[in-house]
């Protein structure tokens, strides 16, 4: 058989496996939309939960970074990994402890880095111009940067929805993308 047919083969097995298990997409697809409606319906408490998990990772990493700690060998990197996993565990606690406050800062950082992310995809647009279509990639970090800076003009008000905002509208979205 030969390179091509081997592929055919794989992905004609690929693709009945997917359709042996379309039920489980659908139900998938059907829950996520479920869910990402009712986070649209309370935004606030959408927001508390996203960053709940966001402050769960951060224990977690931080208590992994601790425990690293004590295998290393050499004191300077010892307290190094102990003192940053010390402030990620300090900052996961703070998310739990004033989810508000830690709602608060993460919006603040989502801001900026979509600012600045959209101001490196204009530079970078612009250096393209002789490659054409450089013009998409300007737009696209025009779009990303003005999100940042609405963002960051409503700050600290949206703070109580804006990350709840993005998780509903991922959530909607990918239970759609999993129903097509």
């Amino acid at each position: 058989m030969t390179m091509t047919g081997e592929h055919h083969h794989k992905g004609l097995g690929a693709i009945s496996e997917l359709r042996a298990k379309w039920g489980w997409f659908v139900g998938l697809g059907i829950l996520l939309l479920i869910v990402g409606v009712l986070a649209m319906g309370n935004l606030v408490l959408a927001t508390v939960a996203s960053v709940y998990y966001v402050g769960a990772l951060m224990l977690a990493g931080g208590i992994f970074q601790i425990v690293h700690a004590f295998g290393v060998k050499d004191w300077s990197r010892f307290f190094w990994w102990l003192l940053s996993g010390l402030l990620y565990a300090a900052a996961g606690i703070i998310a739990f402890v004033n989810p508000i406050l830690a709602s608060s800062v993460l919006t603040l950082l989502l801001a900026a880095t979509l600012f600045a992310a959209g101001i490196l995809r204009i530079w970078v647009g612009l250096e393209k111009r002789a490659e054409g279509q450089w013009g998409w990639i300007v737009a696209a970090g025009a779009v990303t940067a003005l999100a940042g800076l609405v963002i960051a003009i409503g700050w600290p008000v949206n703070s109580l929805f804006i990350l709840g905002l993005i998780l509903s509208f991922d959530l909607i979205f990918q239970g759609a993308s999993l129903l097509m």
